[in-house]
């Protein structure tokens, strides 16, 4: 779905998160970002996905990554499901899609036969100088921070 690669300059993003605080690209320079998009706050794979990366939390940091979660999701919602799973990185209310579209992962998708847009779960790792390091496309939910940190 997205054109994005490893190796491509990451788009200089600036969205909102759960709490009002805007987040930019440039705030993350001199860290190593994941940027983890997915489809809706509080479904069963973006909780399991959210708190295996919660879990594993102190290695990213020990590690000098910064995690940034981004979704359609209003603020709201993204404050709550925040606070229900005490995740303790920030979460884009990107209710417009300019993060989203941005990085490319909005478009067609199929569920139970359905076909529809929406945000395919989808992970950057950007390096310290804003640059893509990895694009994943195929998320393990339960087991994503072990992809990221390999």
């Amino acid at each position: 779905m997205t054109t994005l690669q490893k190796g491509d300059k990451a788009p200089a993003f600036s969205g909102k998160d759960q709490d009002g605080n805007s987040h930019t690209l440039s705030d993350y320079k001199g860290k190593k970002l994941v940027v983890f998009f997915y489809p809706k706050a509080d479904t069963p794979g973006c909780t399991a996905e959210a708190c295996d990366l919660r879990d594993n939390y102190q290695r990213f940091q020990a590690n000098n990554y910064a995690l940034l979660g981004v979704s359609a999701d209003a603020a709201k919602k993204q404050a709550k499901f925040k606070e229900k799973y005490d995740f303790p990185f920030p979460l884009i209310a990107d209710e417009d899609h300019a993060v989203i579209k941005a990085f490319g992962v909005w478009g067609p998708k199929k569920f139970m036969g359905r076909e529809f847009d929406g945000i395919h779960r989808t992970t950057f790792v950007i390096d310290e100088n804003g640059i893509i390091e990895e694009v994943i496309a195929k998320v393990e939910t339960k087991a994503h921070a072990a992809q990221i940190l390999k």
